[in-house]
C-alpha cells in the first residue's frame, strides 16, 4: 500500500506544479516590475522587456514549467527571483523553524485534545462536557491570526510574560536555546489551540460511542476498574477515527502555521511564501507548493499506517 501511494504521489506532484505555473502565468502581477521593485516604477518599457526576457517571464508557462521540473529532478530547484537566493537555500534556512513550530503545536493539540475529549466523553451531557464542547465550537470559529493577536495583547503587552514575536530577544544576534524556547511558546500555543477543537470533538464522539458498545459494557460487568475500562478499552476503540483525522488536518495545520508565523514574525516559510506569491516567483512558488503537497500526502499515508497498527483487522495491502 505504501509503495502504491508513493508511486501515485509522483503524478500528483507534477500536476500540482503545473497548476502553480498556470495560475502564476494568469496572475496580473508583472514579474519584471516585482523583481525591479521601486526602480521598476519609472523604468522604460524596453528595460522591463529586457528584464522580463532575462527572467524568462516572456516564455510560455508550459516551457518554464518543464524546464523547472526537469531541473528539479536533478536536485536543482532554481533561483528565487524575489529573494535573490537559490530556492534550496531559501527552504533550507526556514523549513526547520516551521517544522519545530508545527511539531510542538501538533503534539500539544493531540495530547490536550485527547485528554479533554476523554474526560468529556466519560459523562456526556454533564457540566464539564458542555463546557468543553462549547469552548471547542467557539475556538473552531476563531481564525488563527485573531487568536495570535489576542495572545500578543494579553501575554506580551498586558502581562509582559512572554515575547511578542521573533526568534531572539531585542538586540541579540545569537539564537540561544533559552531564547528559542521562550519565543516559541506563544506561536506554538496559538497554533495548537487553533487545531485543538477537532481533536476534542472527535475523541469525545469516538470514546463516547465506544463506552456504549457491548465489549466495554462487558469489561465493566467483569468488575474492571473504571480507569482500565476507559483507557484500555474505550480509548483504543475511540481513537481510530482520530488517526484518520490526523492526516486530514495537515493542510489546516500548514495554513494555520503560515498565518501564525506571519503574526509572530516567526522565521519559517511563511514570509517566503508571501514573497513568492506577491512577486510571482515561479521557482519558489513551485517548490513550496510541492513541499506542502508532499506533507499532505505523507500525513495521509501516516494516518493509514497508524490506523492499520491500531486495528489489526485493517490490512496494509488493502
Amino acid at each position: 500500500m505504501a509503495g502504491r501511494r508513493l508511486l501515485a504521489a509522483v503524478p500528483v506532484l507534477a500536476a500540482v506544479t503545473f497548476g502553480v505555473f498556470a495560475l502564476a502565468a494568469a496572475s496580473p502581477f508583472d514579474p519584471a516590475k516585482a523583481y525591479a521593485g521601486s526602480a521598476g516604477l519609472g523604468a522604460r518599457q524596453d528595460v522591463l522587456d529586457q528584464l522580463r526576457d532575462n527572467l524568462g517571464a516572456g516564455r510560455p508557462f508550459t516551457a518554464r514549467w518543464w524546464d523547472w521540473l526537469t531541473s528539479a529532478l536533478t536536485g536543482d530547484l532554481g533561483v528565487s527571483a524575489s529573494l535573490r537566493q537559490p530556492v534550496a537555500q531559501v527552504i533550507g534556512e526556514r523549513i526547520g523553524w516551521s517544522v519545530l513550530l508545527c511539531g510542538i503545536a501538533f503534539a500539544l493539540a493531540v495530547t490536550a485534545g485527547t485528554a479533554l475529549g476523554v474526560l468529556a466523553a466519560r459523562r456526556r451531557g454533564g457540566l464539564f462536557d458542555r463546557a468543553v464542547t462549547s469552548l471547542a465550537y467557539a475556538l473552531e470559529a476563531a481564525p488563527p491570526f485573531w487568536l495570535g493577536l489576542l495572545a500578543i495583547w494579553l501575554f506580551a503587552l498586558k502581562l509582559d510574560a512572554l515575547p511578542a514575536g521573533g526568534l531572539t530577544d531585542t538586540g541579540s544576534d545569537v539564537a540561544t536555546p533559552g531564547q528559542i524556547a521562550s519565543h516559541v511558546v506563544l506561536p506554538a500555543a496559538v497554533l495548537a489551540v487553533s487545531q485543538l477543537p477537532w481533536f476534542v470533538l472527535y475523541v469525545r464522539q469516538g470514546v463516547g460511542d465506544a463506552l456504549a458498545e457491548d465489549p466495554v459494557r462487558g469489561a465493566r460487568a467483569r468488575g474492571l476498574r473504571e480507569r482500565t475500562v476507559l483507557l484500555g478499552h474505550a480509548l483504543r476503540s475511540g481513537l481510530l477515527p482520530v488517526l484518520t483525522l490526523t492526516g486530514s488536518r495537515v493542510p489546516e495545520l500548514i495554513t494555520g502555521a503560515l498565518l501564525v508565523e506571519t503574526v509572530f514574525s516567526w522565521p519559517g516559510i511563511a514570509s517566503a511564501t508571501v514573497e513568492a506569491a506577491t512577486k510571482v516567483d515561479f521557482p519558489l512558488l513551485a517548490a513550496l507548493t510541492v513541499l506542502a503537497t508532499a506533507a499532505v500526502l505523507v500525513g495521509n499515508l501516516l494516518s493509514d499506517l497508524l490506523y492499520g497498527l491500531a486495528d489489526p483487522r485493517v490490512g496494509f495491502d488493502g
